[in-house]
């Protein structure tokens, strides 16, 4: 039976025979590349300083600040 030789059929289904792997492959590696790019690009353009509008982060202050002060302790 041509179909029953035990080696050609490891060899139709060796991963390198595969076209997904080779996709996967070829997407993982434009991913990189286009990650590199990038960090390229961004070395060859520096930030611009930002004014900064106070003393905190997206308008969350960045110290406890309160209005009211804290009532006085009694003795019980």
């Amino acid at each position: 039976m041509p179909g029953a030789d035990p080696v050609r059929a490891r060899a139709r289904t060796a991963w390198y025979r595969q076209p997904v792997v080779w996709l996967g492959a070829a997407l993982f590696a434009a991913s990189l590349a286009g990650c590199v790019w990038i960090i390229v690009v961004a070395a060859h353009h520096p930030d611009t300083p930002v004014e900064h509008a106070g003393g905190g982060l997206f308008g969350v202050p960045s110290a406890a600040h309160s209005s009211h002060s804290p009532p006085p302790a009694t003795p019980r």
